[in-house]
């Protein structure tokens, strides 16, 4: 994309903030105007490469959708407002809600472009703790928490994550992935066209097991077919194979590992045999792939949202890091490995090799008893939390980038509870189908006019480095800084007003911080930080990146990182390939991989009960697209043209069961008679199907009245997640199932 200007064009460094890869860009600006976004050549990360979401940053940073002035209801209207007159709003509302009912009817929501902001991500968390709530909500429950709480069990921490070290690896089996869509999830692995292309060529192996032949497995040596939801039962098979043809070879991690006999007891019943019919797979096939996962000197497994939203979610998430302890393929080369973050990573502080591990179930939700996981509850339950009255019932609401009437099930229930509310906040930078139920909204800033660090996806990443990309633009004139922002709501519910010196309050809680973590070092450690003169998400970079496993630990280790090193690599700085990391990155209390986590065992008892079960003979899931990652992105032009993309995928065999034309409306119900949910979407009739299952994409339904949101309203498409139940979840970890519902699909005329 480019365009012509009256003066030459400057090149800014930006990283992307629109999806996990973290792509490094050169941003081409003159007159105040983005003129052109390419790749940049040499980011030592992502080495060039750019999708059309980097193209985007444009649209987005020029969408007059994009909201730049606080918006304050009065008289049942949205109506712009002064940031003092926003805070002062929200103050005057807010503090007597805690003051007569508690912080527990405050509930926080946050969404996923939290993540990809720093100081969003940063000061969100200062706020939940500032806060004290018990109602904390996330996207994390619709996505991936039972990959986090699986790890949690068996390394010791939420963020301890192995990926795979794709380019050393030679045989990498994908299951419910499509890193070509993604570049990857819960693993940061730009250009993964380039890099499966490159494990191709010298003589490696790519198979991909999903219910849709993805564009993932469009590029691999192999693909399998599997019924939706079944990824528990080929799993604890393969897993059962391993033992029954001695292939459980660990090697040096068997001295780092506790639980094996205790697996081996547990998975005994899943034989090849006894799941085939179950999964679709059947039971040669299933012992020949992990014959070739346990002979390949370099290889590892990879499971993404597919294994993770689903009812036994959890469950698969523990089978595929068992799969790859058992083989010797965890934390060694080629195989699945932790990524040894410069900064901000958990597992590089504190003692190595042992830990507290991590903690569950502290509290329920008052409804439905869901435990409290990874410090949150189901996002599913916040309807419920909002309209039963009681103690701690929600009665005000803060969001967060966060747009659970679109992203989560049971929507239109939760609209209709938020308005029900006596108070709402939101920080979005659009009027979406969450936002427009406010009562005052706080837009945020464009990705270009603000300072980017990747905070949690370095922790994901196929290889180390450390990457700093300054404002493209100054703000929007009267533009505060988010988390300036964050810290005014931080003010307000610790009873400072909305008119407290938020610098002042930021410094006194850098120094309580600092105090907590360095002890005697302290008064050294904050007078090095005040000689910069940094403040806010930048200072607390400096400290990160100075304290961490690469940092120059303020002068001890002159050669290490600090900041200033960062920024001056425009590009980043490579810290090399994914390195062994057992045992100094566990945290677990027994400084040892936790192989049989007592919940996953009495959990597989579930599973063989529902061995037995025929599957439905029609089941939905969801899909990713190059172009979407986020609801919003279907406002970019950009993004938005070209071909109809929320349709419904169907294979051959049922369309003409079904009466079903391509091109033609198919309606898609679920419900047990007295509920009934009911979606209709364009039929595509594609063998890259597997029968008996239908595919809808996530994130679409943009035709809600009082959302702003143009482009997106000309083609608002369906909403998967009006046809999925809000009641069934993963129970050990509370996330959706969002994969392998029963439906009912027909024609309409």
């Amino acid at each position: 994309m480019t365009s012509t200007t009256a003066t030459p064009p400057e090149t800014r460094y930006r990283i992307c903030p629109l999806c996990e890869a973290c792509c490094g860009l050169d941003v081409q600006v003159a007159d105040g105007k983005v003129i052109a976004i390419r790749g940049k050549a040499d980011d030592v990360f992502s080495h060039g490469y750019i999708c059309p979401k980097g193209f985007a940053l444009k649209d987005l940073h020029e969408d007059p959708d994009r909201l730049r002035q606080p918006l304050v209801r009065r008289n049942g209207e949205l109506q712009p407002a002064t940031w003092d007159e926003a805070f002062e709003e929200i103050e005057r509302r807010l503090v007597p809600i805690i003051e007569h009912h508690g912080k527990d009817a405050v509930a926080l929501s946050v969404g996923n472009p939290t993540a990809h902001k720093m100081s969003l991500v940063l000061y969100f968390a200062r706020l939940a703790r500032a806060l004290g709530s018990k109602n904390i909500y996330s996207a994390s429950t619709l996505d991936q928490i039972p990959k986090q709480l699986a790890s949690g069990w068996m390394f010791g921490h939420w963020l301890s994550i192995a990926v795979p070290d794709i380019e050393r690896c030679d045989f990498l089996l994908i299951l419910g992935a499509n890193p070509m869509a993604s570049n990857g999830s819960l693993w940061t692995v730009p250009d993964y066209r380039g890099k499966a292309k490159a494990l191709r060529a010298r003589g490696g192996q790519i198979v991909v097991v999903d219910p849709r032949r993805t564009e993932t497995a469009a590029v691999a040596d192999a693909h399998h077919f599997i019924r939706p939801g079944a990824d528990v039962f080929l799993l604890a098979a393969m897993v059962n194979t391993l033992f029954a043809e001695n292939l459980a070879k660990p090697g040096r991690l068997a001295e780092w590992t506790t639980g094996i006999d205790e697996v081996r007891a547990a998975v005994a019943a899943f034989t090849p045999e006894a799941v085939a019919a179950r999964c679709g797979i059947d039971a040669e096939t299933i012992r020949a792939l992990t014959r070739q996962l346990a002979t390949t000197e370099r290889a590892c497994i990879y499971g993404r949202i597919g294994t993770c939203t689903q009812e036994f979610g959890t469950l698969s998430s523990w089978l595929v890091d068992t799969l790859n302890v058992l083989t010797g393929h965890l934390d060694a080369p080629g195989g699945a490995m932790f990524p040894h973050a410069a900064a901000f990573a958990p597992n590089t502080q504190g003692k190595p090799g042992i830990g507290r591990g991590i903690i569950t179930g502290r509290h329920a939700s008052r409804v439905s008893h869901a435990p409290e996981v990874m410090g949150e509850f189901p996002m599913t339950v916040l309807a419920e939390e909002i309209e039963t009255a009681g103690k701690d019932q929600i009665k005000a609401l803060i969001t967060l980038a966060s747009n659970p009437v679109l992203s989560s099930p049971g929507g239109p229930r939760l609209a209709k509870a938020l308005d029900s509310l006596e108070f709402m906040v939101s920080l979005d930078i659009y009027l979406n189908e969450t936002s427009r139920h406010a009562d005052v909204v706080l837009p945020g800033m464009s990705p270009l006019e603000d300072e980017h660090y990747d905070v949690t996806f370095p922790q994901f990443s196929h290889r180390n480095h450390a990457r700093y990309s300054p404002p493209v633009f100054p703000p929007t004139d009267g533009q505060p800084p988010e988390w300036q922002n964050l810290l005014r709501l931080i003010a307000i519910v610790r009873g400072l007003g909305a008119q407290a010196d938020v610098l002042a309050l930021d410094d006194a809680m850098l120094e309580q911080e600092v105090n907590k973590q360095a002890g005697g070092h302290a008064p050294a450690v904050l007078g090095a930080l005040a000689a910069s003169g940094r403040k806010g998400p930048d200072r607390l970079l400096d400290l990160a990146l100075r304290s961490g496993p690469h940092g120059d630990l303020f002068g001890l280790k002159p050669q290490g990182l600090n900041l200033d090193k960062v920024i001056a690599a425009p590009g980043g700085i490579d810290l090399g390939p994914l390195q062994p990391r057992i045992p100094e990155m566990l945290r677990t209390p027994s400084g040892r991989i936790e192989l049989a986590p007592p919940a996953c065992l009495a959990d597989l008892q579930r599973a063989r009960d529902r061995l037995a079960e025929a599957a439905p003979e029609m089941v939905i899931v969801g899909r990713r697209d190059v172009r979407s990652n986020n609801s919003w992105m279907h406002n970019l032009h950009t993004l938005a043209k070209g071909p109809e993309r929320c349709t419904a995928l169907i294979h051959p065999k049922d369309a003409e069961r079904l009466g079903l034309a391509d091109g033609a409306l198919a309606q898609i119900s679920a419900g047990d008679g007295s509920v009934e949910r009911t979606v209709t979407a364009p039929v595509v009739i594609s063998a890259d199907m597997m029968p008996g299952v239908i595919s809808l994409p996530h994130g679409w339904g943009h035709n809600k009245a009082g959302a702003q949101l143009r482009v997106a309203a000309e083609r608002p498409g369906a909403n998967l997640n009006d046809v999925l139940n809000d009641q069934l979840r993963d129970p050990l970890s509370g996330n959706a199932v969002l994969s392998g519902v029963a439906v009912r699909v027909s024609a309409v005329s």
